[in-house]
């Protein structure tokens, strides 16, 4: 019998009859979602489906490229468009780079000493490097590297051992960790002003990477407890993205296009990459031979590439599946960091600190670029060295942290205090600041009630003395309304005294007929009751048992939970800035 004779056997597309029954198949592109029906194939949620852009049809797909690059008709990856790329990387004694279209081999930088850490900038066409010898950052432009009177010192003081460097080409600042300060650092880009980030939970920080465009850092700690972390340029937002199954990474390196972080592990032998949240992590590589011992790491169009210390070369890989591995050079002696030279490495973005149209963002030291977060986030912050402190206008810097007196809003009491002290609490609520406009017609108010503010500063606190001076005044080009209401002040205090005689004189008259009350309903219980008797007499009571049962009850009203004094705190104390 054959079933797909009959309506094609209720299957959605395709009908197979079989000797014995049938089955209902797919055409490609499309996948069985039950026994009988089709649906269609999301081939983009495979990363590895395109090089760059993956464009999702019903039973198709369609992988375009990037602005900048172009698809190999051969190959069906993006290629960059414009000069050829080329690698830089470090062998400590020199800088070398590697044509990556015609393979020329040429050297940057001669005669180091002990250089690890390297950035580029291609629209300077500069190269920074970092010397463990000298403990020292240096900057160069690429063609005039060779010559030693070229180098500028950028950072030549408070350094140990600086191994990993990364240029912030947007906002022209520098970032680098130093593993024998544990701290990760920021810099502008001509050393001028500088700034400690992060000096804590930092044990062996290695290598370091930065995404301007989105205003963050990433950097790879190698310690006692490893893992790979990111924050904002400006140092806020600080979170781990990976810990786990992590021992040495060493290099780490962004692609930007794809938002995603890749690293080489040292001690697992492992090539691995995550996106910038530390989600959908995915190991390409894991070879004790072709990763024996890798350290620098860079990534372009669609390979990767990295230094290994033991095999003293240069790999490279495909950056999708980590297939095609091959060697771009050898016999290197001990190559480290590595990154590539192009110009679409580094697109072009707008400065932050540049939006405010203002200098520097109106910073007096150093402006950061924020993370961006979310839409409302800010663009960048204002940052002092580090032994001073941000002011209360987050721009200016300061030595000490500024103990600001800022006048505060009080309202009119609706509670008096204890007698003893209630001329000195009444007047210092009164002791007032009348800040007046500069225009003579209107005076500023923002509700319908007067606004009384107390100046901080022109009084001492009522428990220590209770001298007081006179209301200061204010004014900023209204003289006659501040005239006006120094004149009333001597009026202004005798309503104010006839006022608290009105009220605090009723008050104690009452107060001690209550009292005088109260002790005579006392006085007139406690007889009633001892000259009660009852039949019973295991309810009789005798004057000498109401004494001792008063005197047991006075003790029983002590027990109960005693508080302790409160204690005043200020921010000082808790070292807030």
């Amino acid at each position: 019998v054959n079933e797909c004779a009959l309506n094609n056997g209720g299957c959605s597309h395709i009908c197979k009859d079989l000797k014995i029954g049938y089955e209902c198949e797919c055409p490609p592109g499309y996948k069985l979602l039950d026994k009988k029906t089709c649906g269609d194939i999301d081939e983009c949620e495979n990363p590895d489906a395109c090089s760059q852009i993956c464009i999702n049809y019903k039973g198709d797909y369609k992988c375009e490229c990037y602005k900048g690059y172009e698809m190999d008709t051969l190959s069906k990856n993006c290629k960059a468009v414009g000069k050829s790329p080329y690698l830089v990387f470090t062998n400590r004694h020199e800088v070398r780079k590697i044509d990556l279209v015609k393979r020329d081999y040429s050297r940057v930088i001669p005669m180091l000493k002990n250089v690890v850490a390297l950035d580029v900038e291609v629209a300077t066409n500069r190269i920074f490097w970092c010397d463990l010898f000298y403990r020292k950052i240096y900057s160069a432009y690429i063609d005039k590297a060779s010559d030693t009177a070229e180098h500028v010192v950028l950072i030549d003081s408070q350094l140990n051992s600086p191994e990993g460097l990364a240029i912030d080409w947007v906002h022209k600042n520098i970032y680098w960790t130093d593993s024998g300060n544990k701290t990760v650092s920021v810099a502008t880009a001509d050393g001028t002003k500088r700034r400690t980030l992060f000096s804590t939970n930092l044990s062996e920080p290695r290598a370091i990477a930065v995404d301007p465009i989105q205003g963050f850092i990433y950097w790879s700690d190698w310690g006692d407890i490893a893992k790979i972390e990111k924050s904002g340029l400006n140092g806020v937002d600080r979170q781990v993205l990976v810990k786990e199954n992590i021992e040495w990474p060493n290099g780490i390196t962004l692609d930007l296009l794809n938002q995603r972080l890749y690293w080489v592990d040292s001690k697992l032998h492992l090539l691995s990459s995550v996106d910038f949240n530390g989600s959908n992590r995915k190991v390409l590589i894991s070879s004790a031979n072709y990763l024996s011992h890798p350290f620098g790491l860079a990534v372009f169009e669609d390979r990767v590439f990295w230094t290994d210390l033991e095999n003293e070369a240069i790999f490279s890989a495909n950056r999708l599946n980590g297939l095609d591995i091959s060697i771009l050079a050898e016999n290197l002696n001990n190559p480290h960091d590595i990154v590539v030279f192009h110009e679409l490495k580094q697109p072009k973005a707008p400065d932050s600190c540049e939006l405010s149209f203002l200098p520097n963002g109106g910073c007096e030291y150093l402006c950061l670029p924020a993370p961006q977060i979310s839409p409302h986030s800010p663009k960048y912050t204002c940052a002092c060295p580090d032994n001073m402190w941000l002011g209360p206008d987050m721009k200016k810097c300061y030595k000490e942290l500024p103990t600001t007196s800022a006048t505060v809003p009080v309202s009119t009491p609706t509670h008096f205090p204890t007698v003893t002290n209630l001329t000195t609490a009444f007047m210092t609520t009164t002791t007032t600041t009348i800040v007046t406009t500069s225009n003579t017609s209107n005076v500023s108010t923002e509700s319908q009630e007067s606004r009384i503010f107390v100046d901080t500063t022109s009084f001492h606190s009522p428990t220590t003395t209770t001298s007081l001076t006179k209301p200061k005044m204010t004014t900023t080009g209204n003289s006659n309304l501040s005239q006006h209401y120094a004149n009333d002040g001597q009026g202004f205090g005798s309503t104010v005294m006839a006022a608290i005689i009105g009220i605090v004189v009723p008050v104690v008259v009452i107060g001690l007929l209550c009292m005088g009350g109260y002790l005579i309903w006392r006085n007139w219980k406690r007889k009633n009751t001892k000259s009660m008797n009852f039949d019973n007499p295991v309810y009789r009571k005798t004057t000498e048992e109401e004494d001792e049962d008063e005197i047991h009850i006075g003790r029983t009203a002590q027990i109960g939970h005693v508080y302790p004094a409160r204690v005043a705190l200020s921010l000082e104390d808790d070292g807030l800035p």
